[in-house]
C-alpha cells in the first residue's frame, strides 16, 4: 500500500482520472477513466473491460501512468506511476461500489462476451504539484 500524500487526498475523490498505457507500439494510450480510492486499503482502483484497448495493453504491459488534475487549480496534480494488477469481477462486486460513485446502474454497461476486471493501480512513484 502506497500512501497518498494528505495535501492531496482530495483529488482522489475526483470524477475522472486519466490513465496511461503502453500498446503494441510502445506508443502511450491515454484515456479518460472513472475510478475509486479504496479507503479500507489505501488503493486506487478502476473497472474496465476487456473489450477495452486499455486493459489489453495493461495485461501486456502492466506499466501504467495515471494522472489527475485539480480542475480548480490547474497547477496541481496528482500523478501515480507504477505497475496495474488486474483481477476479473464476475459478479460486478467491485463494479456495484463505482456504480455508487457514479450514480450508474454498472449492470446496464455490461456487454455480451466481455470481461470486466478490477484494475489496481500499484504505485511504484507518487508525484504531486
Amino acid at each position: 500500500m502506497s500512501q497518498f500524500p494528505d495535501s492531496h487526498r482530495d483529488l482522489l475523490e475526483a470524477e475522472v482520472g486519466i490513465l496511461s498505457t503502453v500498446g503494441d507500439t510502445g506508443i502511450p494510450h491515454t484515456t479518460a477513466v472513472w475510478f475509486l480510492h479504496d479507503d479500507e486499503d489505501g488503493e486506487l482502483k478502476s473497472w474496465l473491460s476487456d473489450a477495452r484497448q486499455k486493459v489489453k495493453n495493461l495485461m501486456k504491459r502492466p506499466e501504467f501512468s495515471f494522472f489527475i488534475l485539480d480542475v480548480a487549480n490547474p497547477a496541481r496534480y496528482l500523478a501515480v506511476r507504477g505497475r496495474a494488477e488486474l483481477a476479473p469481477d464476475p459478479d460486478c462486486v467491485f463494479g456495484e461500489r463505482v456504480g455508487k460513485k457514479y450514480h450508474v446502474d454498472v449492470r446496464r454497461l455490461l456487454q455480451e462476451g466481455e470481461t470486466r476486471y478490477v484494475v489496481t493501480f500499484r504505485p511504484w512513484k507518487i508525484l504531486v504539484r
